[in-house]
């Protein structure tokens, strides 16, 4: 396969910075099109655990928050580097990057 999905789950106030990083690893590269992504606002739960330091929330408590769920394409052998740089400028301890093979794109 060379091309996979990510989807990352980032709070809004993120988003430019994120689109600014995906941009500089080449995600999102479709075409003669750059920057493609797609987002939408779901609600994220989680609950800290002993030993955390959580963005948001309490340890103990289950939370609720506005994020943003990001869509983007990349290719295969890009997406370890593109995670780890998405992981340094993110601000959660634990970030949901979700990485789904895609067969084809561009139906």
């Amino acid at each position: 396969m060379e091309f996979c999905k990510l989807e990352i789950f980032i709070p809004e106030s993120h988003l430019k910075i994120l689109q600014e990083t995906l941009r500089s690893h080449d995600a999102g590269h479709i075409g003669k099109y750059d920057s493609c992504l797609s987002y939408s606002r779901v609600i994220g739960t989680w609950r800290p655990l002993e030993g955390t330091a959580p963005y948001k929330g309490v340890q103990g408590e289950i939370s609720s928050e506005s994020e943003i769920k990001v869509e983007v394409t990349c290719r295969v052998n890009d997406v370890d580097e593109i995670i780890n740089a998405v992981k340094k400028i993110h601000p959660y301890e634990e970030p949901v990057i979700n990485a789904i093979p895609l067969i084809r794109t561009g139906l």
